[in-house]
């Protein structure tokens, strides 16, 4: 086995779990948009998927959730909906991958083995570029959104507007780690199937050589 596959398919199971680790930080963050106003210096407000703050300088935090799914904005009920998926889709490719690794013994025989260890860490990495482009369209529309709104000249300029928040940016970072991890398990597995394919072939016995049996009466 060569150690480059080895460590490619290690590197994208961890690399898959701390991008889904990030994902579960980016759906569970409140800071997916803030808004200072002049008018309340002291005071800040924070836009997430499942509610809204308000934080204070003195550090005081009072969050509040949303009154239910029907009233939601358009962007926050679709960001709610990919995010889950792409928390789904990302946690089952990390059970396959777990399992499809060659450190970890199953999978039945050698030569089965190999084949069903080699379709686990294809399916894991498929369903990490699936996870990766998932995540990255809630993160990136919200945030064309809010350029959109920011530049809109038909708004007065007193009226507060929406920035990006630090959740943007971990969901930015957690759709590249998931794109990441999937290149990296397809990668370990092209390598296997390339070193399998220039394997020298065992020498069978030569033609028309048989071993001869006799038999005692």
């Amino acid at each position: 086995m060569d150690p480059r596959s080895v460590a490619l398919e290690l590197l994208g199971v961890l690399v898959s779990g701390g991008a889904w680790l990030c994902s579960l930080a980016t759906t569970l963050m409140s800071t997916w948009l803030t808004l200072s106003t002049e008018l309340l210096p002291s005071e800040s407000f924070e836009l997430g998927l499942w509610g809204t703050c308000v934080v204070q300088d003195l550090g005081g935090l009072e969050c509040r959730p949303y009154d239910g799914l029907l009233g939601l904005p358009p962007d926050i009920k679709l960001a709610r909906i990919l995010m889950c998926m792409t928390l789904g889709i990302g946690l089952l490719a990390e059970l396959l991958a777990i399992p499809g690794m060659h450190l970890v013994n199953g999978c039945g025989g050698q030569r089965d083995g190999l084949s069903c260890k080699r379709s686990l860490k294809v399916a894991a990495g498929a369903l990490c570029l699936l996870a990766g482009f998932l995540g990255l369209v809630p993160v990136s529309y919200i945030a064309h959104l809010t350029v959109v709104r920011f530049f809109d000249e038909s708004v007065p300029d007193v009226v507060p507007r929406w920035e990006f928040g630090d959740a943007l940016f971990c969901g930015w970072m957690a759709g590249f780690l998931h794109l990441v991890a999937g290149t990296l398990l397809l990668t370990s597995c092209l390598r296997l199937r390339r070193e399998n394919c220039h394997a020298p072939v065992a020498p069978g016995p030569p033609p028309g050589r048989h071993l001869i049996r006799s038999e005692y009466v």
